[in-house]
């Protein structure tokens, strides 16, 4: 994962041929940012969600056409119990707040992970906001909620499994139709906030050759300008997924 570069980001065009077309993002560093300003850290994960909007609006500007976004781990139900109901609450809220807006911005939601652990009320919410905005095209938002890039491919495995293929049957194409990003892109460019250098166990399969960013800002300050220093530096990279130009 390369880390952020001083470039002159004002003087590189954007041109749609730049742009990728599937961005993702792990949304670190809101509790951090938090203890920072001697806040709680829900307090840092509410700010979070609140700049999620404008990274949606910027992502719609620049021709984005898929975000996916790391909300919440398998791993961080072991975070204390009051944080976690305070993630679960937050969730309810967004819903209730934003689901409105999103919809009539065009934007698509779905979701990647288990919902199973959810109490009944929150995932019927999270499944009604997928069924009213399954037919919007302006942008598709997948939310990994209660998501582990492992757990996924096991998944993934289960099921084909389920479905009687035969060893023989089992492919690249195979596996990744049974991921939950089944039939979309893999993503072309996967962005890490705080400058932290990990995957964390996020889209392991399907960001084997995305480019990578780590953007050297908590997610509550990652803002317009900081998602298009990241698309200037995909913008410079070349493409060569294990092969020679």
């Amino acid at each position: 994962m390369d880390s952020a570069r001083t470039l002159p980001a004002e003087d590189i065009e954007l041109t749609p041929d730049r742009v990728p077309t599937h961005v993702a993002i792990i949304m670190d560093g809101n509790g951090r940012w938090a203890k920072q300003r001697g806040l709680p850290r829900l307090a840092g994960h509410r700010a979070g969600t609140e700049n999620l909007r404008r990274i949606l609006r910027a992502c719609v500007e620049f021709g984005i056409k898929i975000l996916t976004i790391y909300a919440f781990s398998t791993e961080n139900w072991g975070r204390p119990e009051a944080e976690v109901k305070g993630l679960l609450s937050i969730l309810r809220d967004v819903i209730d707040r934003e689901l409105g807006e999103l919809h009539a911005e065009g934007v698509q939601l779905r979701h990647l992970g288990d919902l199973s652990p959810l109490d009944p009320d929150l995932r019927k919410r999270v499944l009604d906001a997928i069924e009213l905005t399954k037919n919007n095209d302006r942008l598709i938002l997948n939310v990994a909620f209660n998501y582990g890039g492992r757990a996924e491919i096991v998944h993934a495995i289960r099921e084909i499994v389920r479905h009687g293929h035969s060893p023989n049957e089992i492919t690249e194409e195979l596996v990744s139709r049974y991921l939950y990003t089944g039939d979309l892109p893999d993503p072309d460019l996967i962005i890490r906030t705080s400058g932290e250098l990990r995957l964390s166990n996020f889209l392991l399969w399907q960001g084997a050759y995305a480019e990578y960013y780590a953007a050297p800002v908590y997610w509550p300050d990652f803002d317009r300008e900081e998602l298009r220093k990241a698309l200037v530096h995909y913008a410079q990279r070349e493409r060569r997924f294990g092969l020679v130009k």
